[in-house]
């Protein structure tokens, strides 16, 4: 069978679709190593899966102050792109070579550009990963730009006016991209037509878009050969993870609880959320689940109220009335299956994006984060608990999500590529 590599940087939310795939794709046969973060190789070992260092590491999952720039509404996606991709790139480049030079296949998520100079370089085929529909920026069905979030007000104005916000993004982003142009002239690489960040970054051979067609439907400026697979899950629930046992007698002692999660990335700088909800659900007289990371539980807890680490969410999403998150593509993803209706937070990145989709598909709703008060939120939950439309349409998308197969869907592709090279 094939060589694969499958290479990725980010949180759990660009993690586990990856290692949803690995995991698949070594049952089909084949040889498949996983490239990413330091801080993953002992998840993706315990797995059986071969794991690969690259740069850089990913210090901000304990470093708040540094995950606070990377997660800043207006500033965040270019301090990531600038400070971390644009300025690992060669040592990403390097460290990616060392394993790809006998591969058959390379898969490359958002943000490991060096996974495509790889490719070109070796002459490997390979596939681009979207997961979420934010980073296809298309002008017929256009994302909310957390650095210019008020043009989300424009969006019914027509592709015209979107062009016209896109043209603008590209100027904006021109700079980011210059380190790529450089390093590709370097490598005697065939100069870019366009922006790498926006429009000249998928693979020519398989364009994967792994999130489900009831969140986006394909568009005619999307690469032609975009394939939408539905979701990609993994969240280590298969392995015979067990709730805590006193966070088990709490969700089967009483009513469904509201479960309040930052994710893996946006609880690194939580701010006031947990002090918040804490007294949202207070005010709404409704039992509670705070999902905390590293984070110190709230003060003053009730006895409806519990705080635990992290859980899977395919294991504690289902229990709940309603789920209130950050809004990163790993959690939506988890709270449609759910069919549970959501209350939105977003940081930033995808995040404000995800955001408006599910409030147009009528499971959701959102809040700022300086909107972010207890007598808001309380607000907020209250309208999405007593109009039953919300839980009625979340149900319907749940069972929607629930017989996709994203996964098989993308590793048959890959596979149809690995046959026709």
């Amino acid at each position: 069978m094939s060589r694969i590599v499958l290479t990725t940087i980010g949180s759990f939310g660009d993690l586990h679709p990856k290692i949803a795939l690995a995991l698949e794709l070594r049952y089909r046969g084949h040889e498949v190593v996983l490239a990413t973060h330091q801080e993953y190789q002992n998840k993706i070992e315990a797995l059986g899966l071969n794991f690969h260092h690259i740069r850089p590491d990913n210090t901000a999952l304990n470093d708040p102050q540094e995950m606070a720039k990377m997660m800043d509404l207006k500033t965040g996606t270019e301090y990531v792109i600038k400070n971390w991709i644009g300025a690992n790139l060669r040592e990403t480049y390097t460290d990616l070579m060392d394993i790809a030079k006998d591969a058959d296949f390379i898969v490359a998520g958002e943000g490991v550009v060096a996974g495509r100079l790889v490719a070109e370089k070796l002459d490997i085929p390979w596939a681009f990963v979207v997961l979420q529909p934010a980073s296809f920026l298309s002008i017929y069905d256009p994302s909310v730009l957390p650095i210019l979030p008020f043009l989300a007000k424009f969006r019914g104005l027509g592709s015209l006016a979107n062009r016209g916000i896109l043209q603008l993004s590209r100027v904006m982003s021109r700079s980011w991209a210059e380190p790529i142009h450089q390093f590709r002239r370097e490598l005697d690489l065939v100069p870019l037509k366009g922006n790498p960040f926006i429009d000249d970054k998928y693979s020519p051979y398989l364009v994967l878009a792994m999130f489900s067609s009831v969140f986006a439907k394909p568009q005619p400026d999307w690469p032609a050969n975009t394939l939408i697979t539905g979701f990609s899950f993994y969240d280590g629930s298969k392995n015979g993870v067990q709730l805590p046992s006193d966070l088990e007698q709490f969700l089967e002692a009483d009513e469904p609880p509201v479960v309040f999660t930052l994710g893996s990335a946006a609880v690194m700088t939580p701010g006031q959320f947990y002090k918040e909800s804490l007294s949202a659900a207070k005010l709404l007289n409704r039992r509670a689940v705070l999902l905390i990371g590293k984070n110190d539980p709230p003060k003053n807890l009730s006895d409806d109220i519990i705080a635990v680490s992290y859980v899977p969410y395919s294991q504690i999403f289902p229990y709940a009335c309603a789920i209130v998150h950050q809004g990163g593509i790993g959690t939506t993803a988890q709270a449609l299956r759910a069919g549970r209706p959501t209350l939105v937070m977003p940081y930033s990145h995808d995040q404000p994006d995800n955001a408006a989709r599910v409030e147009r598909l009528g499971t959701s709703r959102t809040i700022t984060r300086k909107q972010y008060q207890a007598a808001r939120v309380a607000q907020q939950l209250r309208q999405l608990l007593d109009n039953s439309s919300y839980s009625a349409k979340a149900a319907e998308i749940g069972q929607i999500i629930q017989a996709e197969n994203g996964v098989s869907l993308a590793c048959d592709a890959i596979e149809k590529q690995l046959q026709s090279v």
